[in-house]
């Protein structure tokens, strides 16, 4: 799961602990999950948060989900806006982060409003690699700027899902925090 840490997105990384708390509950011994931010150069493993595979032990299984909520909770007080948003990096890190780990289901939670702003330089213009993946955005709020012109909400995410498609893999926006039992289901 991919965490915006950017300008005032840090203001809804509460919504985003509730998320966190759900899929700690649902995974199943052996499942892998981690959760990194999303800042001004996200393609880097300094930007894991956490991750853990969980152990096939219950007792164990217990203290490691307590270990990941205790340390999402430290980062969700402690996080410090970031000035850009590097979303394709993020992507990347993930991408890169589950293929190590062989993951059986292959999904990409992204906690942002799908705004990409890179700090000059970064080049980020890569088709992304997503054959057997799973993205999912979630609680993409809408800018000030969409509120003036809905066309800009509505263009962003059609730009992701092109990307995500020409990638290769199923893109899916959940907006509403009530149901997230539809987060992890895919056609």
């Amino acid at each position: 799961m991919l965490l915006d840490t950017s300008g005032t997105y840090t203001e809804q990384l509460t919504d985003a602990q509730r998320i966190i708390n759900y899929i700690l509950s649902e995974l199943e011994p052996g499942d892998t999950f981690a959760v990194a931010r999303i800042d001004t150069g996200s393609f880097s493993g300094k930007d894991i948060v956490h991750r853990q595979t969980f152990d096939t032990r219950p007792s164990q299984a217990n203290a490691q989900r307590r270990k990941f909520r205790e340390t999402i909770d430290t980062f969700v007080k402690e996080v410090k806006p970031s000035s850009y948003t590097d979303i394709t990096g993020g992507i990347l890190q993930a991408i890169e982060h589950l293929n190590e780990v062989g993951a059986g289901n292959k999904t990409i939670l992204i906690f942002s409003d799908m705004k990409e702003d890179l700090k000059e330089g970064y080049v980020r213009d890569i088709p992304l690699q997503l054959d057997g993946f799973n993205v999912v955005a979630l609680n993409v709020i809408k800018l000030s700027s969409d509120n003036v012109d809905p066309r800009k909400y509505m263009n962003r995410l059609e730009e992701w899902q092109n990307r995500v498609d020409s990638g290769g893999g199923q893109w899916k926006v959940v907006n509403d925090m009530e149901r997230l039992e539809s987060v992890m289901e895919f056609d």
